[in-house]
């Protein structure tokens, strides 16, 4: 990194209250010296884990307005484009045009696709997004972070095993994508995370895999700390695949871990923490966002 900083331009979802989408990406790209940009695709009370959930969904007009005034003034140089959760179709779409614009103006612009649909077999996000993922974005993306449902949905591909993944991370390298990581799966142990990559980079392939230790709650916004600390570490260590995926999954652990206990001391022994006490702890884990401690070793392929 110059010492300028790079710029993000950052998409995704913001709240009022916790840590996912935007909230978590600025502030950790921004602790790791980045500028970061951030154009809100939904602007929420809270994530959706919630049992209440109030505000607004913007659609492509409304992104077309903000993205023209960084054009009129000649302030859409960006390094990276960071996309994450996106609620509406028209949105996605008009997102594949910001994509083609920026990299016109810089045609080393490195766009990391966080392909948020849904997870465990159900999505989150209108159905109408798929074909614009597959047929729009994806193969505009030079690093895509899905997670397993992810990829079988972009991919059409079922995965119940690691060959079969890796077949899926072909299929996104055969539409364009150069580098392909599948941020968690089922494919291990109960106990385990099956974290998985490619890359493809003139004709050279390099696979990675990651045992991650699976906690024994489901966090909310992990998916959106992973693709900004891969996007961060991925500027300091292009094309190691291996070096960005311990750095960004011993960050993810740390947070992680100091999030369950922090949320099992508010909540009590012997009960079950809130999805209010298991908001990542992002501002207490500033350390571990800096300098990571890798304990976690990735196999290479």
């Amino acid at each position: 990194m110059s010492d300028e900083g790079c710029r993000v331009l950052s998409i995704q979802s913001h709240v009022v209250s916790g840590y996912v989408g935007n909230k978590s990406a600025t502030f950790t790209l921004q602790v790791l010296g980045f500028e970061v940009d951030a154009i809100n695709s939904v602007q929420f009370s809270n994530h959706t884990g919630y049992k209440h959930v109030k505000g607004q969904v913007l659609n492509s007009d409304e992104l077309g307005d903000l993205f023209d005034g960084l054009l009129l003034n000649d302030i859409h140089h960006y390094s990276y484009l960071l996309t994450g959760y996106i609620g509406d179709p028209s949105f996605l779409q008009r997102v594949g045009d910001v994509v083609k614009e920026l990299k016109r103006v810089n045609p080393n612009l490195v766009y990391v696709c966080d392909p948020v649909m849904g997870d465990n077999g159900k999505m989150y996000v209108p159905e109408s997004l798929l074909p614009i993922y597959k047929d729009t974005i994806v193969p505009l993306a030079d690093i895509i972070t899905p997670n397993q449902f992810e990829a079988e949905l972009l991919t059409d591909i079922k995965i119940t095993s690691e060959e079969e993944a890796r077949k899926a991370m072909q299929c996104l390298h055969d539409k364009g994508v150069g580098t392909v990581i599948i941020s968690s799966s089922d494919l291990g142990p109960e106990d385990v995370l099956i974290g998985l990559g490619s890359t493809e980079n003139n004709g050279l392939k390099k696979g990675i895999r990651i045992e991650i230790p699976r906690l024994p709650v489901n966090f909310t916004g992990t998916g959106d700390l992973f693709a900004a600390l891969l996007l961060a570490w991925w500027d300091q260590h292009p094309n190691n695949l291996k070096l960005v995926c311990e750095k960004t999954i011993a960050t993810m652990q740390q947070v992680l871990r100091r999030t369950l206990k922090a949320a099992q001391a508010l909540a009590g022994p012997g009960k079950t923490p809130s999805v209010a006490q298991l908001e990542l702890r992002l501002i207490q884990s500033k350390k571990d966002i800096e300098t990571p401690e890798m304990h976690i070793k990735v196999t290479e392929l």
